[in-house]
């Protein structure tokens, strides 16, 4: 898990909107099988629900 994240090397967003009430193995999943990256690697990932003003990360 990336704790400061000034020191993420990439930084992705996923375009359209995602289900909210997913946990974080879900969003791995889409990470692992959508997208074909690495979750683990040293990224922010930022996922956005209908409603632009919430996000995950």
């Amino acid at each position: 898990m990336l704790g400061d994240i000034s020191q993420a090397e990439h930084i992705y967003l996923a375009c359209g909107y995602t289900d909210m009430r997913k946990s974080i193995d879900g969003l791995v999943a889409i990470v692992q099988q959508n997208f074909k990256l690495d979750p683990f690697s040293n990224s922010l990932f930022l996922f956005c629900g209908r409603k632009c003003s919430r996000m995950k990360f």
